[in-house]
């Protein structure tokens, strides 16, 4: 069984869902971009030290 939902249909939804969803949705990308920004000071400092960038030193 396969539910349609029409893209445009705007008058079954909940305003403050969408807006609840939207807040979590920036959270997500918050937090999404401080890894990716921790990641990549890792992995310049390991290879700074000479080592793997995946921590595959040993």
């Amino acid at each position: 069984m396969q539910i349609q939902v029409n893209q445009t249909d705007t008058q079954g939804r909940d305003p403050e869902m969408d807006e609840e969803l939207a807040d979590v949705l920036t959270a997500i990308s918050v937090v999404s971009k401080r890894l990716a920004k921790k990641l990549t000071t890792l992995s310049q400092q390991e290879k700074e030290k000479g080592g793997k960038p995946d921590g595959q030193n040993e």
